[in-house]
This record gives structure tokens, sequence and C-alpha cells, in this order.
């Protein structure tokens, strides 16, 4: 009898960006699920007391640092995976980073690292996996992309371009995928209540900006919390949706932007001058 991709108990998992935020809550809910978790984070210590959390509960992971913008060390973080647990029944390519801010700030630098994280990463591990999916005959890549990646986002450019990178290159691919008994999602969250609003560890506000004011930006648009999100989203990928839009109210914003371009315009510039306006007042 075949091998079948498991939802979700004795699944194998590789979670990257797993130490926080949304990669953490869907960590901690794919281990209750049943799921054997392989926690990848450039923050090890976090991801290693996530681990050690995980198995305190009865549940099965382990941790390892990764950088998902350097090929070799996904590649033999996959390579490991297969090799202690024999599958790879998902991959969460869910690390990733922001820069806020205008363009007119941003440094060429800022786009690279924008670029190279929450594209080139996605793409490491779609290289590193998809072969070993293909010849196991079952698997599920779920990229992170973001409701930014679907409706553009003017206070947020070159985050909102990367994660179009990632939607478009996910619905691409499952069309693909699909021929080999593959599945592919793209993961998109609304305002999540995770380090990323405020910038996170290795994201970026603009000059000025604190953590309490870019706070402030999110709070009209009601952040949810990363566990009620993550227990929503894992449900979404069991049931093997394209696109998982959660909280599933950000699918209005979606519809408006595809059936009135003019109506999204006016909101956009609307939620633009609010982001100036806080970034004026703490420059004064």
């Amino acid at each position: 009898m075949a091998e079948t991709i498991r939802i979700f108990n004795n699944a194998t998992a590789i979670m990257t960006g797993a130490s926080s935020g949304i990669g953490r809550a869907m960590s901690l809910e794919l281990a209750r699920r049943g799921a054997h978790m392989v926690l990848a984070d450039r923050q090890i210590e976090l991801a290693e007391q996530l681990a050690d959390e995980i198995v305190a509960s009865g549940g099965k992971a382990y941790a390892r640092e990764l950088d998902v913008r350097d090929y070799p060390s996904v590649a033999a973080l996959v390579d490991e995976a297969v090799a202690l647990t024999g599958r790879i029944d998902y991959l969460f390519n869910n690390a990733g980073i922001g820069i806020a801010g205008l363009v007119s700030d941003h440094s060429l630098d800022d786009w690279n690292v924008t670029f190279d994280v929450n594209v080139g990463g996605v793409i490491n591990g779609i290289q590193a996996c998809y072969s070993k999916m293909i010849e196991q005959g079952f698997g599920h890549i779920v990229n992170t992309a973001s409701v930014a990646g679907l409706v553009p986002a003017a206070s947020h450019i070159s985050y909102s371009a990367s994660k179009f990178a990632v939607a478009g290159l996910s619905q691409a691919l499952r069309v693909e995928a699909e021929f080999h008994g593959v599945r592919v999602s793209a993961l998109c969250p609304g305002a999540i209540d995770t380090p990323i609003l405020t910038g996170g560890v290795f994201g970026k506000l603009p000059e000025g900006i604190s953590h309490e004011r870019a706070a402030q930006y999110w709070k009209p648009l009601r952040p949810m919390n990363a566990d009620v999100f993550a227990r929503r989203a894992i449900d979404r990928v069991a049931r093997n949706q394209p696109i998982i839009i959660v909280p599933g109210w950000w699918r209005v914003a979606t519809w408006l932007y595809r059936l009135s371009w003019r109506t999204w315009y006016r909101w956009s510039k609307s939620d633009l001058d609010r982001a100036r306006k806080i970034l004026t007042q703490s420059l004064k």
C-alpha cells in the first residue's frame, strides 16, 4: 500500500521561522495534533526552548539553527529530517521579515534583504524538499505570503512586493505539483498580533518610529491572537485550501481590490496618509 500524507498525527513537519510569531503558534498547534516538528530559526535558543516545551508536553520536536538564505543549510535540514523520520509531510516556508516605511526612505540593502529572506528563503525550501516529495508521492508545501501579497500595501511596499511573489509562486506551483501528488498552499495572514508588526528582531521600522507608534498604526486593523490564527490556519491546511486567508474578514479586502480598483485606491491613499501622519508626529 502506497504511503500518503499524514494529517497530522505522526507527520514530519518542518517550520522555518519557528521561534516566534505565527511560526511558534503553528508549531505548537501541529505538535498538539501529533506532528513531529523540526523547528528551524536563526534564534536557536528560542527554537530550542520551544522544542523543550513541546517535548515536555508529550510531543515530538527538535530545533536547528537556520538562515533560510543559505541553501546548503536548508538542504541539510531537509536531508536530516528525512533521515531521522523517513519522510517529509509538510514544509512550512514561514520565515520572513518586514522593512516598514516609505520607499523614498529605503536603501538598496533594505530591498535585497527583504527579497533574499521572503522570496529566496521560500525558493530554497522548495528546491530542497520538492523533489523528495515527488519521490514519495505526497507532501504539502505551505508558503507564508500575506494579504499584502494579494492586495498591494502602499505603506509596506517592499514587503508587499515580496509577498506578491510568494503568493504567485505558490498558486502556479500548485498546478504543477498536483501532477505529482504534492500539495501547495499560500498562507495569507491578515494583521496577526506578532512581533513582525513592530519590526521584529531582524526587520526594520522607519527612523524615529517606536514599537509603541508602530502598534498604534495596527490597532484599528484588530490584529488577531496568534494562537487563534494557528488553529484556524492549520484547519485550512488540513483541508488543502490553495489560498488561506485568516482572519476571514480580510477576504473583503481581496474582493474589493478585484472588483473596484478605484475604491481600493481611495482606501489605500487614506491608509498611507494615516501611516505618514504617525511618522510625521514621531519625528517632531
